[in-house]
């Protein structure tokens, strides 16, 4: 048995539901996750995950900071925090081109310097995740979206590599995603009004 498949496993679970919630201590939960992340993920092989770890590190830090200290007058999180917002049209198309230009940078990266079984799925998680991960440093709604198909995909992925707490773990993700969104979107228009 894996124990930091477990301990990251319940770490997991309690950030996914501070994010729920739209709670900033999420961000302390993740960066404890992501630390431990790193070395489960090195042992499994999974490279393009561990090296993303370090990518979520960095951006604990910077959600964190945002989240502190952008205060709107009507913010739907704990403490008034930045308040929760559609993405702009520019940036969605901006980030699209972006999670599709990583996708395939790190397909290439880990079929030419890793022993990879699994690249395009880790590839294409990874992508994913670094664009949902900002998103969500922004407090932007469909953040949701990008993280139910990531969700999806680790959840079979992680099967796959046996780490199967984890993997139980995103697909819990993919049903407390669904009502994520809509959480988000009803506080969204509770902090209109």
């Amino acid at each position: 048995m894996n124990y930091l498949d477990l301990i990251t496993a319940v770490l997991g679970l309690a950030y996914i539901l501070l994010e729920y919630r739209a709670s900033i201590w999420m961000w302390v939960v993740g960066f404890v996750m992501q630390a431990l992340g790193i070395i489960l993920y090195y042992q499994k092989g999974l490279y393009a995950d561990c090296a993303m770890e370090f990518y979520y590190i960095s951006m604990t830090v910077y959600g964190f900071w945002k989240w502190k200290n952008h205060h709107t007058p009507h913010a739907a999180g704990e403490g008034g925090e930045t308040s929760i917002t559609h993405i702009p049209l520019r940036l969605a198309l901006l980030w699209t081109l972006i999670a599709l230009t990583l996708w395939l940078a790190i397909y290439l990266l880990l079929v030419t310097l890793t022993d990879s079984s699994v690249p395009i799925a880790d590839a294409f998680t990874t992508a994913l995740s670094l664009v949902g991960i900002w998103a969500l440093a922004h407090k932007y709604l469909e953040q949701w979206f990008v993280w139910i198909a990531v969700d999806i995909v680790t959840s079979g992925l992680y099967f796959y590599k046996d780490i199967p707490f984890k993997a139980s773990l995103y697909a819990l993700y993919v049903i407390i995603a669904i009502f994520g969104y809509r959480k988000w979107k009803r506080m969204m228009r509770e902090q209109a009004n």
